[in-house]
């Protein structure tokens, strides 16, 4: 049961990586493309594409902070033994079931290790 838990955790670390790479290159271009845009608009429509060139960054920053940087740091601390590390990788997993394929996929995966993990420590 260890290896699996290594396993999820280093998925998990793999996955917030990614996730805080992208969607911080995603915010990045847009608040460069936004500005740019509402310039070529005018006046008239210049303003609504102001007001979304802020919100969406700041919605793709809260993404990150809630999802990609507790995978990382779950990840982490399964990794370094932590008892609290599979609980905060299975709540994480639970969100990550609406991310089809992969999160699908990697959040059932933290649900089974949380399961026998869970089974082993009740028999033994």
């Amino acid at each position: 049961m260890e290896s699996h838990k290594k396993i999820l955790s280093i998925l998990y670390i793999i996955s917030g990586a990614l996730q805080l790479i992208i969607l911080g290159g995603v915010s990045v271009f847009l608040s460069t493309l936004f500005p740019y845009l509402a310039k070529e608009a005018g006046p008239e429509g210049g303003w609504i594409l102001e007001m979304i060139g802020q919100f969406i960054p700041f919605i793709l920053w809260v993404i990150i902070l809630l999802f990609a940087i507790p995978s990382i740091i779950g990840g982490i601390a399964l990794l370094q033994g932590k008892s609290w590390a599979l609980t905060l990788l299975l709540i994480m997993g639970c969100f990550k079931l609406f991310s089809f394929p992969i999160g699908t996929a990697l959040g059932i995966y933290a649900i089974w290790v949380y399961a026998e993990s869970n089974k082993q420590s009740t028999v033994a």
